[in-house]
C-alpha cells in the first residue's frame, strides 16, 4: 500500500490546474499582456508629459496639427494638445470606467442572484421577473436617456455638474444599474445547485443564517463564473461609454475618453483622419484583448475540466 501511495502524483489545487490551462491559451495570455501594457502606459501619462515637455490638456493654438516629432510622438490635435499623452489620459478614463462599471454590475448581480437562489418562493419570482424586465429594455436608448438627465433637478450642485466627475460617475452608475442581469442569473443558478448540497444542509441544521451560508459556502463556489462574467463585461462597458461619449452624452470636458476624442475628431476626418484613427484603434484593441482574456478564463474555469483534473 505504501509503495502504491508513493507512486501517486502530488495533489494539485483547483486554482493551480486553472492557471495551467490558462497558461496554455496563448490568445488569453496575449490579451492579458496587452491589457497590462495599456494600463501601465495610461498610468504613466503624467511621466510622459514631464519627460516630453508637453501637455495633454493645455491648448496651444500656435502648434495645431503638428506632425510627429521627438516631443509630439503622435503629433498634436486641433487645439495644439499632444495627441500621445492625451490618448493615455483618455485611456485611463475609459479603462477605469470599464473596470468600475463591470465590478459594480457584478456586485449588484451577485447580491440579487444569491438572494433569489437562497430565498426561492415569491422573493425569487419577483427578483427574476424584475431581471427579465431589465433584460427586455432597449439598452442603448435607455443609456442615452439616463445619461442626458438634468442632474440639477436631482439636487446636485452646478459646480459638481460642470465638473468632469459628474459625467464620469454618472456613466459608472448607469452601466452598473443596467449591466448586472447576466451575473444575477449565473449566481442564482449556482446558488440553487449548491443549496441542496450536504455541506449547506449541514450548516442549516446547525442554525447558520442565510447570509452566513451565502458568504462562506455559496460565493466561494460561484466565484469562477463571476470572474469570467466581470472580465467579459469590461469590454461591453468600454463600448457603451465610447458610444455615449461619441453621441455627446458621456464624458464631458475637461475630462476626455476615447469616445469623446472620436466625437471631437469626426469633423476633422478629411483633414486629420489620424485623430479619429488613434482612439478608434485603441478601443478595438482593448475590447478584443478583453474578449480573448475572457474566453481564456471561461475555458480555464470550466467545471467540467476541473472534474477531469
Amino acid at each position: 500500500m505504501s509503495e502504491a501511495m508513493a507512486t501517486l502524483p502530488p495533489a494539485v489545487s483547483v486554482w493551480t490546474l486553472r492557471w495551467r490551462r490558462l497558461r496554455r491559451d496563448r490568445a488569453a495570455l496575449a490579451g492579458g499582456a496587452v491589457l497590462l501594457a495599456m494600463v501601465a502606459l495610461c498610468l504613466a501619462s503624467p511621466w510622459f508629459e514631464r519627460a516630453l515637455g508637453v501637455s495633454a490638456s493645455d491648448t496651444d493654438l500656435f502648434n495645431r496639427f503638428q506632425p510627429s516629432d521627438a516631443s509630439h510622438l503622435l503629433g498634436s490635435d486641433d487645439a495644439g494638445r499632444d495627441e500621445f499623452t492625451r490618448l493615455l489620459a483618455a485611456g485611463w478614463i475609459s479603462l477605469s470606467i470599464g473596470l468600475l462599471g463591470a465590478l459594480g454590475a457584478s456586485l449588484v448581480g451577485t447580491l440579487i442572484g444569491a438572494i433569489a437562489g437562497m430565498s426561492r418562493g415569491w422573493v425569487d419570482m419577483v427578483l427574476m421577473r424584475f431581471t427579465d424586465g431589465i433584460i427586455a429594455l432597449p439598452t442603448l436608448p435607455l443609456l442615452i436617456i439616463l445619461a442626458a438627465l438634468d442632474l440639477s433637478k436631482l439636487g446636485f450642485s452646478q459646480e459638481f455638474i460642470r465638473s468632469g466627475a459628474a459625467g464620469y460617475w454618472r456613466i459608472v452608475l448607469i452601466v452598473t444599474l443596467l449591466g448586472w442581469t447576466g451575473v444575477a442569473r449565473l449566481v442564482r443558478a449556482g446558488t440553487l445547485a449548491l443549496a441542496e448540497r450536504e455541506f449547506v444542509l449541514a450548516a442549516r441544521t446547525q442554525g447558520a443564517s442565510a447570509w452566513w451560508i451565502i458568504r462562506v459556502h455559496i460565493l466561494p463556489n460561484t466565484v469562477s463564473p463571476i470572474i469570467v462574467a466581470t472580465t467579459l463585461a469590461m469590454g461591453r462597458v468600454i463600448l457603451a461609454e465610447s458610444a455615449l461619449s461619441f453621441l455627446g452624452v458621456g464624458i464631458q470636458p475637461p475630462q476626455s475618453s476615447w469616445g469623446s476624442m472620436l466625437t471631437n475628431a469626426q469633423e476633422l476626418i478629411s483633414t486629420a483622419p489620424e485623430l479619429a484613427l488613434y482612439p478608434g484603434a485603441l478601443i478595438l484593441i482593448t475590447v478584443v484583448a478583453i474578449n480573448f482574456l475572457g474566453d481564456g478564463l471561461q475555458a480555464a474555469f470550466d467545471p467540467r475540466e476541473d472534474a477531469r483534473g
